[in-house]
């Protein structure tokens, strides 16, 4: 008489395999039977006036009305800007023609901002009153079409 060719570890995996797959089928048919709509009330979320998203619909006592021509989504014209003079005057307050810059004070703001020869229209020397404009260089502000004031 000849032995089974099926061990009991064997054994036990196929039961354990066949017991999972039918754990599997039955969560399936429970899902099936459990499913909501997309329409069903429970499903709607909605954010109130802080952003936060709740599950109540809100007040429409208290509903805002919005013009959509009041919403700017991107940068304004340059015609509804006002214009920018972009020229200040101020005094040089050292300069080293050897090395070819020199610091101006501003004016207004009372900054001190670099000057570099090659941004300037005419020779300067300490204390001339000068115009110029500020350009953002990668160091900070730098004075560029700087002329002297008479």
């Amino acid at each position: 008489m000849g032995r089974s060719q099926e061990t009991f570890g064997k054994r036990e995996r196929e039961a354990k395999r066949a017991k999972k797959k039918k754990e599997k089928e039955l969560k399936k048919q429970e899902a099936k039977g459990n499913k909501r709509s997309l329409d069903s009330p429970e499903m709607f979320a909605y954010v109130d006036e802080f952003g936060r998203i709740v599950d109540t619909p809100p007040d429409p006592a208290e509903r805002e009305e919005i013009n959509l021509e009041d919403i700017q989504i991107s940068v304004p014209k340059d015609e509804d800007m006002e214009p920018v003079d972009k020229t200040r005057r101020g005094v040089v307050t050292m300069f080293n023609a050897d090395k070819g810059f020199g610091f101006i004070r501003d004016a207004d703001t009372r900054d001190s901002i670099f000057a570099h020869i090659t941004n300037m229209k005419e020779e300067v020397s300490e204390g001339d009153k000068v115009e110029f404009e500020v350009e953002q260089s990668h160091k900070g502000p730098s004075a560029i079409k700087v002329t002297i004031v008479k």
